[in-house]
């Protein structure tokens, strides 16, 4: 499938979490077989070759990385929403489009010089990703880069993203 094509199966619906959100579901690309293969291997292609693991963000970004983890044989690491944890490493608190959240890094799972590629759905303030590069680089890994798959130009995400290496499928 062309990745234009599948892109278009990323939904919009407005006014979700909230008024004046408009939310990308990506329900209907992972639900697409060659979608979701289509996406998976665009994203490999934004990978730097000294890549040694790839920290997921919740929830979609698990997917993603998941998938991406597969074909490109590296590991995982699951950037948590707070309380999901039994050992957590690092903590650390955003703003998003919509509020406030936090994320947790898992002890004992990125190593100090390891370096870590950044795995999410959509860069809209920044905030999200932001956090989780702070996290590993709190336990002393080395981002390498960031890989979403759709850019919100308008929020100004890579303004929170300054100095790294970001790659987006898809910007609207």
């Amino acid at each position: 499938m062309e990745l234009d094509k599948a892109l278009g199966l990323i939904a919009e619906v407005p006014d979700f979490p909230k008024p004046g959100i408009l939310f990308r579901d990506f329900a209907p690309l992972f639900a697409s077989a060659d979608g979701f293969a289509t996406v998976t291997s665009a994203l490999a292609g934004t990978l730097d070759q000294d890549v040694e693991l790839l920290a997921a963000v919740e929830a979609r970004g698990f997917l993603l990385a998941a998938a991406l983890g597969q074909i490109s044989g590296l590991g995982v690491v699951m950037v948590r929403k707070p309380g999901k944890l039994p050992q957590v490493a690092a903590t650390a608190d955003y703003e998003l489009e919509y509020g406030t959240a936090t994320l947790e890094l898992p002890a004992g799972v990125v190593q100090p010089g390891q370096h870590v590629a950044v795995i999410d759905d959509v860069l809209a303030t920044g905030g999200t990703v932001a956090a989780a590069c702070g996290l590993l680089e709190q336990v002393g890994a080395v981002v390498t880069g960031v890989s979403v798959v759709t850019e919100l130009a308008g929020l100004g995400g890579r303004a929170a993203l300054a100095g790294r290496l970001v790659h987006t499928l898809h910007t609207c």
